[in-house]
């Protein structure tokens, strides 16, 4: 078949947080890119993730312009609740911190930003094909697809960034070595549900009990997000409505608390897992998001993270083609993976603090314990989880960005 040739500067395989956020900040400093994905726009916005996103990621995408809806629509959380031994102790977010989260689902981001592209015009090839990457240690790399009409394409660019996710291809170009890929499995899943029900709580509950863990969480007035502990090979289908209630009463209800509860609209069962992929550049291939890094869900870092890598990366690629400087190209890995390994452990600490193997370790079991006590029972200890579960800033390597300022403000005035 004959192909088209195109260019663009960078090319940006994957249109979840990661290449739809990159796009967007791109175009903002006149940066040409296209954004290509195997899948439609329907199925890219029926994408349901974890929805908690951090004050640093919230100032971003007001400061830039896709944020109205959050602030409108999403729900700004100033605590989190840790039950254990059926008491709760609060976690007072801003008043240790100075920084809030906001509740707001995943796919709600993507159709933000997959509105603003088009509405900017930019480029986003959807329900794409036959994918394969080309010469990424080259000045030409390229991107060759089939697009939806059956085109073949052949896109030069001058960058590839490797937004594809944890399944994708890009990661698969970094040879051995120099890559190397750090990963840890958990003994343990999460069986979710979406129930059509009222909040059980005006903020997220992690719950520790003698049964496991439960997190009690929120995707609208009338849709709440639950998940309790489970083997990682557990069938969700095989579960009654009354078993999967009675399974998250036992380990949540009490000294007051009660859920509430309704019909089960979706379930399923995720697994938990951390990754790491070092390092995350070869040649012009740039690794963002999933495709470089997977955390478990206990921490809610994932789309997060996503977006503070290529706020990261599109710092250094304003530098690269406005200053024709590769320094901060060259040190965005390092830079990325400073914040990458602090989220790891974070959300390495939060599960291992709140999950349990029921019955197997006693010793284990009454340590983990203790450290709940002594996290929630200290100022310092608050502190610490307060300030790792808001997020740090987004990392600010480009003082002449163009969002530079505009996140500089939002910050200061989002509190």
């Amino acid at each position: 078949m004959h192909a088209t040739n195109q260019r663009t500067q960078v090319a940006i395989v994957g249109a979840g947080p990661a290449g739809l956020m990159l796009s967007h900040l791109l175009a903002l400093s006149g940066i040409d890119s296209v954004v290509i994905d195997l899948r439609e726009r329907a199925d890219i916005e029926a994408t349901i993730r974890a929805g908690i996103l951090e004050q640093g990621t919230v100032d971003l995408m007001v400061g830039t312009g896709v944020g109205d809806r959050i602030l409108a629509q999403g729900t700004r959380h100033d605590g989190i609740e840790l039950r254990t031994r059926g008491e709760s102790r609060r976690i007072d977010l801003p008043g240790l911190s100075g920084r809030s989260v906001y509740l707001y689902p995943q796919h709600e981001v993507l159709k933000d930003l997959i509105a603003a592209r088009l509405e900017q015009g930019g480029d986003l090839r959807l329900g794409v094909s036959e994918v394969s990457v080309h010469d990424v240690t080259t000045d030409t790399p390229a991107v060759h697809f089939t697009d939806a009409d059956g085109a073949r394409v052949e896109l030069s660019c001058a960058v590839v960034a490797g937004c594809d996710g944890t399944r994708g291809l890009t990661r698969s170009l970094i040879p051995r070595p120099p890559r190397v890929e750090h990963s840890r499995t958990y003994p343990y899943g999460w069986f979710g549900i979406l129930t059509e029900a009222p909040p059980s709580s005006e903020e997220l509950v992690y719950a520790d009990s003698e049964h496991g863990f439960a997190l009690i969480s929120s995707r609208s007035p009338t849709v709440q997000r639950m998940y309790f502990q489970c083997e990682p090979g557990e069938d969700a289908g095989a579960w009654s409505e009354e078993r999967i209630w009675s399974e998250l009463r036992a380990r949540v209800n009490g000294d007051g608390f009660a859920l509430k509860e309704g019909p089960i609209i979706q379930r399923g069962v995720i697994p938990m897992r951390s990754h790491v992929c070092e390092p995350m550049s070869h040649g012009r291939l740039y690794l963002a998001g999933d495709a470089a890094h997977v955390v478990p869900p206990t921490g809610a870092k994932g789309l997060n993270l996503a977006v503070a890598d290529v706020a990261v990366l599109a710092q250094a690629l304003e530098r690269h083609f406005h200053q024709a400087a590769s320094d901060l190209l060259d040190s965005y890995g390092l830079t990325a993976l400073r914040r990458v390994w602090r989220a790891q452990h974070f959300s390495w600490w939060m599960t291992s603090m709140l999950h349990t193997e029921v019955g197997k370790d006693l010793f284990e079991d009454r340590r983990r314990r203790a450290e709940l006590d002594l996290v929630t029972g200290s100022e310092a200890g608050r502190t610490l989880l307060a300030e790792n579960y808001t997020g740090a800033p987004i990392t600010l390597t480009n003082p002449e960005s163009v969002f530079a300022e505009a996140l500089e403000a939002t910050a200061r005035h989002t509190l």
